[in-house]
């Protein structure tokens, strides 16, 4: 099993692809009219204050400064943010190395197949399952790249391709967070802002969490059924041709990584639902983490010097993807000091205001969506965006339950679409495949959980949602 690193060509790619992206954030503020709204301090974030937006002279940013921006962020609000998941990156790396060294992961890979390989798809159903209530339930979201290569190791073991192993682990979190039932980092936000009960309506929600879970399920067995009758490799048999026999500590070492891996998402669990420590969640969890690569490591029978070696090793590998992280934000960065991105919704919310309640919904969907290119935090975005669906939602007629519900819509299911999100390129830095083959694959299920969206969106305002 090789450690965990971003190839030459997935990075040139996704490094082109952002570039051309910043390119046009920087057109945009060109193009676009300078605007502004005022905004209220609080404890959790600053909130838009509605009619308040005003156009404002154009700032000086020159066009080099487009090409500067990645290195600008790490003097912006988001250089903790950059920071952070970086070190988490290399951490990750550095563990999961680890663990390749003392071939944790293979017996760990090794028994799961030899349990589940005649009952594989159910094993594929129930994995994206937990997938997707660790999103809808608790907004776990960023923690589900740890899952990425176990699950395609899993994957390559039933004869799956790489594609299939982000199926079962960060993309099915990513659908599970928009999908949300009780997740605190968009519905809880959301409705908090909009001044309705927290967590309510949820049978509803319920609801959207089943049809996007059997849309979702029907596309990953499908795939992987195509995978196989492609491979010739269907069946109980089908799968990786067994390697040499592991030690008997490799299984030690898989026993306590799955312990580990255990006391690791209680911990997450923890911090995410404990009011005030969410914003702590990833660096707490890959402390967690680095811990539980070096037990697991330790308890198979590696000595800590070469422990350490393997972890710098595999650290170093996944570095290059911090670039990228940089370049993501950056587009956000470009957007924000041409100071056009209020302007835009200042025009969308505007352009709302006279249609129907099915049209203004669908424009709140549209509206969510686009933002989400720039600003990923659905918590952000909630700040920034219920204080003018909300009132929007009043004067269409509109609960402002269906607003939280567009809202949550356009949040969270292109977050595994746009290359500016960085848990995405983290994941496919992981699982080494550039996001030009991943977009192709991802793009039918993208756009038919986008028609599924929009008719339950439709739904929620034709039944009169609350």
């Amino acid at each position: 099993m090789k450690n965990v690193s971003i190839g030459a060509k997935a990075f040139a790619v996704s490094a082109l692809i952002l570039l051309g992206l910043m390119l046009v954030a920087g057109a945009l503020t060109r193009i676009v009219p300078a605007g502004s709204y005022e905004r209220i301090p609080g404890e959790t974030g600053p909130t838009l204050v509605p009619g308040s937006f005003k156009p404002v002279e154009r700032p000086d940013y020159p066009a080099w400064r487009w090409l500067t921006a990645p290195v600008e962020v790490l003097g912006s609000p988001d250089a903790l943010t950059a920071v952070v998941i970086i070190a988490f990156i290399a951490v990750a790396g550095g563990s999961f190395a680890g663990l390749n060294e003392a071939r944790v992961l293979e017996a760990a890979v090794a028994v799961l197949a030899a349990r589940y390989r005649a009952r594989r798809f159910r094993l594929l159903a129930a994995v994206s399952l937990f997938g997707m209530l660790l999103g809808s339930l608790m907004g776990v979201f960023e923690e589900s790249v740890l899952l990425v290569p176990l699950a395609c190791a899993l994957a390559a073991t039933f004869g799956w391709d790489v594609l299939t192993g982000l199926g079962m682990s960060v993309l099915a979190v990513g659908f599970g967070f928009s999908a949300a039932v009780s997740n605190p980092f968009s519905i809880g936000t959301a409705q908090r802002l909009a001044g309705i009960p927290v967590f309510s309506g949820a049978p509803f929600r319920i609801l959207v969490l089943g049809a996007c879970y059997g849309l979702y399920v029907l596309f990953l067995v499908r795939h992987a059924r195509r995978v196989e009758a492609r491979s010739g490799k269907g069946g109980p048999d089908s799968g990786a041709a067994p390697g040499p026999a592991l030690p008997p500590e490799s299984y030690r070492g898989a026993r306590a990584f799955g312990l580990s891996m255990a006391a690791l998402l209680a911990v997450v669990l923890a911090v995410t639902l404990v009011p005030g420590l969410s914003d702590y969640s990833l660096p707490v969890m890959a402390l967690a983490f680095l811990a539980a690569g070096l037990v697991s490591g330790l308890a198979a029978g590696l000595s800590f010097p070469r422990w350490l070696k393997a972890f710098g090793g595999g650290a170093a590998g996944v570095l290059p993807a911090g670039i990228l992280i940089l370049m993501a934000l950056s587009v956000k960065r470009i957007v924000t000091a041409g100071e056009v991105l209020d302007t835009i919704l200042h025009a969308a919310a505007e352009a709302a205001r006279g249609m129907s309640g099915y049209g203004a919904a669908a424009t709140m969907y549209g509206l969510t969506l686009a933002l989400n290119f720039f600003i990923g935090s659905a918590s952000a975005k909630a700040f920034l965006l219920m204080p003018l669906l909300a009132p929007l939602a009043d004067l269409t007629g509109l609960s402002r339950q269906v607003a939280v519900q567009a809202f949550a819509f356009g949040d969270g299911f292109s977050n595994m679409l746009y290359p500016t999100n960085a848990v995405l390129l983290i994941a496919l830095s992981i699982a080494g495949i550039s996001w030009t083959k991943y977009a192709r694959w991802v793009l039918p299920l993208q756009a038919a959980a986008f028609v599924l969206t929009m008719g339950l969106l439709m739904l929620s305002v034709a039944i009169g949602y609350r």
